[in-house]
């Protein structure tokens, strides 16, 4: 007959349960799961073996962490292996609530691990009951050690390197596409209201940004005059458009308009301005931002189609976790999951299409480019994911590669092999992180010396001052100059 013991992994420390009968009491599961709550019945079957608590709030976190993962924290291990050392010649069970927690703690001890049964109930019971089967422990201090590790284990989760979050590129690029539709339907109201009084601008200037600022600035047609050239030529940056307006101002077909109507017009126009700077400035902000998070995807496939990416997946992390072939049709799931239930063919890309190469490529040829760059984009993310020190190295590599195999669909020249390009990746990759220690080592030597020459500088103007200070309040008789004064006077006076 096995014993069970129970491991209770509280934010205080490991605990150990031993069940007193256990095959019996599994035989009564239902009366076991009422009898849960009821703490008179649940201490007759249930006692505290063994508690090994924790001794600082980050050894709890790192416990925490391990076990969260499935892995055996060396707290535990030494704990277990004390634990059953003495009950060698028993045979005993430990009860568990993670399976995969209890493979690892069986290859590591030998110890047989269950987590069904009635190991799920009498886990619950300890949890309802921890603070009074554990002496010394109340309800409170329970609470407050399960709440302190409970913002530290969060924090430690949501906690990431602030430069190289990618949860930043996944609001900005959602944001940038918001702003390039709203953006758009400004621009077309902007271009439909103005025109009623001044048609022809429409087909002098056709972009839409440079449209709302020509807007905004000529207002009244009829008081544009040929002194506004200079002003209207920075605008629509064309000396010829420049004056193209004015002559068609003087000689326009549309209708007079009032003040109030030229006002609203105007205000709107500025704000669509506005609007398309903004929008330019978070297109830099999503390149710099790429730049530090993913340099390789960026380097290999854009800003954009790179943010696309990170964002439909949730996070760089899990876009690392993905095969290539989820990579291919990465936001075509509604084409693909239609294809299968149709049986017809699946999609061959989704938001790589818009990438630049699957364009250039020949029709016959886009299917094997987008399944090559999806591959080139799996192994660009997990360089970008897991590389600490951010390059831009393997992502120049990986585009290389592309285009060499974009030629070898066209004309048929052989490309390089994929080991000895990255061999010459990680050897340029290795010069570059050297030089950069090199020219952190400089500025910090540089900061020291400067930081010396301060301080060497300071203690010579203190020492200067003093020596005035001693030389201008005596002389060599050590007497006060003021004395010798006085004394002098004296000594006039007698002689009178």
């Amino acid at each position: 007959m096995s014993n069970l013991y129970v491991l209770y992994e509280h934010a205080a420390g490991f605990s150990l349960f031993s069940v007193k009968e256990f095959e019996e009491v599994s035989m009564f599961l239902p009366q076991v799961e009422s009898s849960v709550t009821d703490l008179a019945k649940f201490n007759s079957i249930v006692k505290l073996a063994g508690f090994a608590p924790f001794k600082t709030a980050i050894a709890a976190l790192e416990n925490i962490n391990a076990i969260s993962e499935g892995i055996v924290p060396q707290d535990l291990l030494s704990f277990l292996d004390d634990f059953f050392a003495k009950l060698k010649k028993k045979k005993c069970t430990l009860g568990i609530a993670d399976a995969k927690l209890g493979a690892a703690i069986t290859e590591a001890i030998g110890v047989q691990c269950s987590h069904f049964g009635v190991v799920p109930e009498i886990l619950r019971g300890v949890r309802f009951h921890f603070a009074k089967l554990v002496k010394g422990f109340t309800d409170k201090s329970a609470g407050v050690a399960q709440l302190g590790l409970g913002h530290s284990y969060s924090r430690a989760k949501v906690k990431f390197n602030v430069h190289r979050s990618d949860n930043m590129i996944i609001q900005s690029i959602a944001l940038l596409d918001q702003l390039d539709k709203d953006v758009n339907t400004f621009s077309m109201r902007i271009r439909e209201w103005y025109s009623y009084h001044f048609p022809e601008l429409v087909k002098i200037v056709p972009d839409n940004y440079m449209f709302a600022k020509a807007a905004k600035f000529i207002k009244d047609r009829k008081n544009l005059t040929q002194d506004q050239l200079e002003d209207l030529e920075k605008i629509v940056m064309d000396s010829a458009k420049a004056q193209a307006i004015i002559g068609a101002a003087k000689m326009s077909m549309g209708m007079d308009i009032s003040i109030v109507d030229l006002m609203n017009i105007e205000l709107f126009a500025e704000r669509v301005v506005k609007l398309s700077e903004y929008r330019k400035k978070l297109s830099t902000y999503l390149h710099n931002k790429m730049n530090l998070v993913a340099p390789n995807l960026q380097s290999l496939i854009g800003d954009q189609v790179g943010a696309r990416l990170i964002s439909h997946a949730g996070s760089l992390t899990n876009l690392a976790k993905y095969p290539a072939s989820t990579v291919q049709i990465l936001g075509a799931e509604k084409a693909l999951f239609r294809a299968l239930k149709t049986r017809s063919n699946t999609p061959k890309y989704g938001l790589i299409y818009h990438s630049s190469f699957i364009g250039r490529a020949g029709l016959k040829n886009k299917g094997r480019i987008s399944r090559f760059l999806a591959n080139k984009c799996s192994i660009a993310s997990r360089i970008d994911c897991f590389l600490e020190q951010p390059t831009s190295v393997f992502g120049e590599t990986l585009k290389q590669q592309v285009e060499d195999r974009l030629k070898f669909y066209e004309s048929g020249d052989v490309p390089r092999k994929n080991i000895e390009v990255m061999k010459e990746a990680i050897e340029a990759a290795g010069q570059e992180a050297a030089i950069t220690v090199q020219s952190e080592k400089k500025k910090k030597k540089k900061k020291r010396a400067a930081e010396d020459e301060g301080e060497t500088n300071g203690a010579s103007n203190g020492n200067g001052a003093a020596a005035e200070a001693e030389n201008g309040n005596g002389n060599d008789d050590g007497e006060p100059k003021k004395k010798k004064k006085k004394k002098n006077k004296n000594k006039e006076a007698v002689e009178a």
